[in-house]
């Protein structure tokens, strides 16, 4: 019996060859991510895309705050100047601008505060604010919930407040509030946004015949 021939050399360089030139083949895994990485590319651009042509057509609007109103139902400095207890009643108004946009207000917290010196701090119940509207909502800063007891302040300040008081003049006091809000367009809504308001020199009035001056509110973060 004759025996097989014998691969050349020849035969054995091309079979080699044909190995080093042949591509290697592609694991799945690696076809799936190369997929994925395009779908999500993808998905950014027609993300950008819509968002260049809705954010024209809403033509959104800067959200309006002022106070309208304030009170001091309840104030009492300690004989040693260095104790207060006081409530204060603020109104303020929510002017929202935009024919398109309607709000969640989902939290909000407010802080009064005189040179510096917190006086007294609060809440607001959560409420929705349609477009094209303007709300009005109540604020009671209580010291009590500041410090869940008589606030201490610096002699100095209390002192001030305690002598503008006996001569029934105007307190110019600062007024901070943050919250939490969302937007809705439509059937959407956005994701929870941080809202920052400054409303500075808000007069409270302690003569017997109470006046007040309209004071703006300026939008530090939103």
């Amino acid at each position: 019996m004759e025996n097989p021939p014998r691969p050349s050399d020849d035969d054995h360089h091309k079979q080699t060859t044909d190995l080093a030139t042949k591509p290697p083949t592609r694991p799945e895994s690696h076809i799936l991510i190369s997929w994925l990485a395009t779908l999500v590319l993808v998905l950014i651009v027609v993300a950008g895309v819509a968002v260049l042509i809705i954010w024209p057509v809403l033509n959104p609007k800067r959200l309006v705050y002022s106070v309208e109103d304030s009170s001091v139902p309840y104030f009492h400095i300690s004989n040693d100047n260095h104790h207060l207890n006081a409530s204060f009643n603020f109104t303020v108004r929510s002017y929202n601008p935009n024919s398109r946009i309607s709000i969640y207000y989902d939290s909000i917290q407010y802080e009064l505060s005189y040179h510096d010196q917190a006086l007294a701090v609060g809440a607001v119940d959560p409420f929705f604010q349609p477009k094209d509207n303007a709300t009005r909502f109540s604020l009671t800063a209580d010291t009590a919930a500041a410090s869940k007891q008589r606030l201490i302040i610096p002699s100095s300040i209390s002192a001030d407040l305690k002598l503008q008081k006996k001569l029934g003049k105007k307190v110019g006091l600062d007024l901070n509030l943050n919250g939490k809000i969302r937007f809705k367009v439509g059937v959407w809504k956005s994701s929870h946004r941080t809202l920052t308001i400054v409303c500075p020199s808000v007069w409270v009035d302690f003569s017997e015949f109470k006046t007040f001056s309209e004071t703006n509110c300026v939008v530090k973060r939103l």
